[in-house]
């Protein structure tokens, strides 16, 4: 079966209806297929069919709500207008009424307009309730009611209301007087331990408050100088070395490097100071390197590192005075070389010094409490020998004369690992301290004491 368009009618809709097909059997297709329409064309046409149903069941559907709004709007116009009117003409009356003085015509105009004002305002207010009230609300409400109504009933019909009032007029209204300013007295002590826990509360989280923002000024400090010590780090790279290896000895570039090195180390705390020590000890431009007398350029040692004169060689930054009274307490400086370096009143307190060079160092009135001497060199040559540097006298590297740390006042107290020969060197030379040495100084002469006599005595 096939649709012809019905072009002949001129007044016919853009969208002809299409007439849903029922099923059809086998056969019937065959036929259908015979005649001109496909399978594919019948199935096409069975889904127009059903999305037009749907289409005209919506329409009529709106077409039904639009038409329920329309006659609702016009039964609220056509019903207000004559209430409206009435009660205007009830208002009229009140007025008249009140005018004449008449109380007739004032209640009978007061009842009228009541009456029609309720009758408009009430399905108002229905539709208001209904709106923004819930079912359950509503419920809850009666309920409500229902509850008050109840205990009404409870006290009025089994006379406890009146049991209530005779024993209320027995009491002695003075005692509950005094009973009630009692309990004001309690409730105001309450109210102060309130406030005094609320106060206290309000420290606790405050002081709390403070110190995690403490705490993060603290990491963010940390962050600030470790990004501080890197820039440095690399800034120092770039200078010292060129395309031949080492720095040059120029004195500009070294004066740069110390100067850079003695800003840097007055603004980071202990840790940043000793990060900063390790890493110029290891690149050896805290050593005394050789170099060569014309082209200044540092000399290798022919293992892969460079060659090291403790006499005469020349140190790529020179610390000085730079870590006098520096707080290093607690901090790593193993395998640094702190050689004739300026320590004077400098705290090493529980520091670990394994391996450290402390040779010809000015560790006068300086703080060694617990600190780990492994390994630590505080001379050259023998412990017998060796004598704390001196102004005017060269070092003698062979006998030890001269190379050794000025160690006059230090706090050797609870000093851990360390050897016999450091330890009669700090017996023999620390002065009036040499109580704090650890296993004691017995059988070793005070040898500072000595000279100082002989000096006086000379002088």
């Amino acid at each position: 079966m096939t649709i012809e368009p019905n072009s002949s009618q001129p007044n016919s809709s853009p969208s002809p209806e299409v007439i849903p097909q029922p099923d059809l059997p086998p056969d019937d297709y065959e036929c259908a297929s015979n005649n001109g329409l496909t399978a594919e064309g019948l199935a096409t046409q069975q889904a127009l069919a059903k999305i037009s149903s749907l289409q005209s069941h919506q329409h009529l559907a709106a077409l039904s709500q639009a038409r329920l709004d329309v006659k609702q709007a016009v039964n609220l116009r056509t019903g207000n207008a004559p209430a409206t009117l009435i009660t205007l003409v009830a208002i009229a009356i009140v007025f008249v009424g009140l005018a004449l003085d008449n109380l007739l015509i004032g209640l009978l105009g007061t009842l009228l307009a009541l009456l029609l004002s309720i009758s408009v305002l009430l399905p108002w207010l229905q539709a208001v309730v209904t709106e923004f009230v819930s079912p359950q609300e509503r419920s809850l409400f009666v309920a409500f009611l229902g509850a008050v109504a109840a205990l009404i009933g409870l006290f009025q019909f089994t006379g406890i209301n009146r049991r209530i009032l005779a024993w209320s007029g027995q009491l002695n209204w003075d005692a509950v007087g005094a009973l009630g300013e009692v309990f004001g007295a309690l409730g105001q002590i309450l109210i102060a331990v309130v406030a005094v826990y609320v106060a206290w509360r309000q420290y606790v989280i405050s002081k709390d408050l403070t110190i995690q923002q403490n705490l993060l000024t603290v990491q963010q400090n940390l962050i600030t100088q470790q990004q501080t010590i890197d820039s440095y780090f690399q800034g120092i790279s770039d200078l010292v070395l060129d395309e031949e290896g080492m720095l040059e000895d120029w004195p500009q570039e070294r004066a740069i490097a110390e100067g850079r090195t003695a800003a840097i180390i007055s603004s980071v705390d202990g840790s940043g100071k000793a990060k900063i020590i390790r890493f110029l000890s290891q690149s050896k431009l805290l050593s005394p390197l050789r170099r060569d007398i014309r082209l200044g350029r540092a000399i290798l040692d022919g293992r892969g590192g460079y060659a090291e004169d403790r006499i005469e060689g020349v140190r790529v930054i020179d610390l000085g005075v730079m870590l006098a009274a520096a707080d290093l307490s607690g901090t790593d400086l193993r395998w640094t070389d702190l050689s004739e370096a300026n320590l004077v009143r400098a705290n090493l307190s529980r520091c670990d010094l394994v391996r450290t060079n402390l040779s010809r160092t000015i560790l006068y009135d300086a703080q060694l409490v617990g600190a780990d001497f492994k390994g630590t060199r505080l001379f050259y040559g023998s412990a017998q020998t060796a004598t704390p540097r001196s102004r005017t006298q060269p070092p003698d590297y062979n006998t030890g004369e001269h190379t050794g740390a000025v160690i006059e006042n230090a706090d050797f107290t609870d000093a851990q690992r360390m050897s016999e020969s450091v330890r009669y060197y700090c017996c023999a030379w620390s002065g009036e301290t040499r109580a704090t040495i650890p296993d004691g100084c017995e059988g070793i002469p005070n040898k500072l004491e000595m000279i100082k006599s002989q000096d006086l005595s000379e002088g």
